[in-house]
Formats: C-alpha cells, structure tokens, sequence
C-alpha cells in the first residue's frame, strides 16, 4: 500500500474514532493530506471499503498488541486486554474503532459491518480460549462488553478513572469463575 494511502486510513481512523463513521468524507481527507478528492477514489472507491480496511488494518493492530504470551494466566490475558483498550481511550481519547463503527452497524455498509463482527469474534474467541472454563465464551462477551462500555464512561466522563473503575473487578471476577 503507498505512502499515501496509509496516510489516508490513519487520517480515516483518527476520525472514526473521535467522530464515528459520518465523521469524514473523502473531500475532508484529501484536504488533509493536500491531495484531490478524486485521488483519494483513485486508492478507495468507497467510503466503505475504505472503512472496511481501516477496521481490517485496526484489528490486526490491536490483535498483535494482546497476543497470548507464554505460560500466561487466565487473569494474565484479562489483563492485556483491559491494558491495550485502556491505552487507547488513554492516548489520545478517542474510542475504540470497532467499538464505535459497532454501535453504528446497524446503518453500515455490509462490508465494514462484517470487518467490525470478525474484530469482536476473534477477540471473544481468543480470550474465550486464553480464560478457559465451562463458561469461557460468556465471560470473554462480558469482559469485551466491560472494556468497550468503560470506554466509553470514560470518554462522557473525559476521566480515565471512570475507565478503571468500570473493569476493576474484571480480573477478581475472572479468579471466582476459573476457581
């Protein structure tokens, strides 16, 4: 992928993330990045397939962050994923790119809808697996459901203590249902 067309997901991602899926237009990146609008089309023919590969681009991202590490804990894997979605409301306060693009899926292209149900699936399987249990995929819906609804406490907050307190009991929850 050129230079350019990185530099107009990240320009597309930041928006999604503050603004939501109606927060940019092709006209807007391309002002941005000093480009025609019609250049933009040139690298996404769509505002949805350029959605689509921002979601594809973040999850791999944020997949790469939370890998299971060697001998890790069921409370280790909780861990990660509460410090990675916690780095991201963090760093700059803005959401989660799923977590955002989810809550608009309803009205969404096909095709970023399916990219944004393979980044929560492959999160819930991953930590389903890394938990482990009788209940492992119900307690990996609730604790994604946590971090993504702490995100968002936090941000109508502007206080990331409302993030930690919102998944606090996140690792002692996941102690009681391994015991």
């Amino acid at each position: 992928m050129s230079g350019t067309a990185e530099r107009l997901m990240d320009l597309a991602e930041a928006h999604i993330r503050d603004r939501g899926y109606g927060g940019f237009s092709f006209r807007d990146l391309a002002a941005e990045v000093g480009i025609k609008s019609a250049s933009v089309h040139h690298h996404f023919p769509t505002k949805a397939k350029m959605a689509a590969a921002v979601a594809n681009r973040y999850a791999k991202r944020f997949l790469a962050v939370v890998e299971a590490k060697p001998g890790e804990s069921p409370e280790d894997a909780i861990s990660t994923y509460r410090a990675a979605v916690r780095m991201t409301i963090e760093r700059d306060g803005r959401m989660c790119l799923c977590g955002i693009l989810g809550a608009e899926a309803g009205a969404l292209a096909p095709e970023v809808t399916s990219e944004v149900q393979s980044f929560f699936r492959r999160c819930i399987e991953d930590l389903a697996r890394r938990v482990g249990g009788p209940d492992a995929t119900a307690q990996a819906h609730h604790i994604i459901a946590t971090l993504e609804g702490a995100m968002i406490l936090a941000r109508a907050y502007g206080d990331i203590g409302a993030f930690d307190q919102a998944t606090s009991a996140l690792i002692s929850s996941a102690t009681k249902q391994t015991s």
